[in-house]
């Protein structure tokens, strides 16, 4: 069987992936300690409370309860690490090209569906597709805008005073509290989504985020006697 050697991501995409991980992880975890001295979102259907963020359980399993300084202190140092390789990695996809790859087009979004579909096991044939499918256009797009848009409301709650143009645009400090707490929870949807497509996609998937290409085995043509 002959073997193909496929260059997927450069080096500094890979380098920006990684470094950005640990950091949201921070970021994410850090949040949680922050919001725990006043977590005031809850889903209510009348009276009833059906979802509270989060119950105290929760707070003791991970630790939280009384670390409020300490989240302070981790989450405004990690922000800088957070900006600086967004810009980064915002401006290397516009000068390099790669964002013809990343941007979704005018058939993406019908697309992926099609692709949900197909993982899903519902549909047989996944839509064509270059370095990332239909759905991974629409979804690291999406991180994007996200990653901008929790600056954004970051800086409106960190600073309302001073800033306070940012955080009437936002609608307010309780608004963009609350739009900062909805992006986090989409970034840990997204954190559980990604994990479990690249344990579905494979070590050679993986591979390519890592070293960069893929190794594609191919089937010798047939020849005919």
């Amino acid at each position: 069987m002959a073997v193909r050697i496929v260059y997927k991501h450069k080096i500094a995409t890979r380098w920006m992936h990684w470094v950005n991980f640990p950091v949201l992880t921070i970021m994410i975890w850090s949040g949680m300690l922050i919001y725990w001295a006043n977590d005031i979102y809850q889903v209510k259907i009348g009276n009833t409370v059906v979802v509270r963020f989060f119950p105290e359980w929760f707070y003791k399993w991970l630790n939280i309860p009384y670390r409020l300084s300490e989240g302070m202190a981790f989450h405004f140092v990690f922000m800088w690490l957070f900006i600086i390789n967004g810009l980064l990695y915002v401006t290397y996809t516009a000068v390099s090209g790669e964002w013809r790859y990343l941007l979704p087009n005018r058939h993406s979004f019908k697309e992926s569906w099609q692709v949900v579909l197909h993982d899903l096991g519902i549909r047989k044939l996944a839509p064509a597709q270059l370095k990332y499918n239909a759905a991974q256009r629409v979804a690291y797009t999406m991180i994007i805008v996200m990653g901008f848009g929790s600056v954004i409301t970051g800086l409106a709650i960190y600073k309302p005073v001073q800033i306070q143009w940012l955080t009437n645009l936002c609608g307010g400090y309780e608004a963009a509290r609350l739009e900062h707490f909805i992006l986090t929870v989409g970034y840990v949807l997204f954190f559980l989504i990604h994990i479990l497509q690249v344990i579905k996609a494979g070590w050679n998937n993986f591979r390519a985020m890592v070293a960069g290409f893929e190794v594609i085995k191919e089937k010798p043509p047939v020849q005919n006697k």
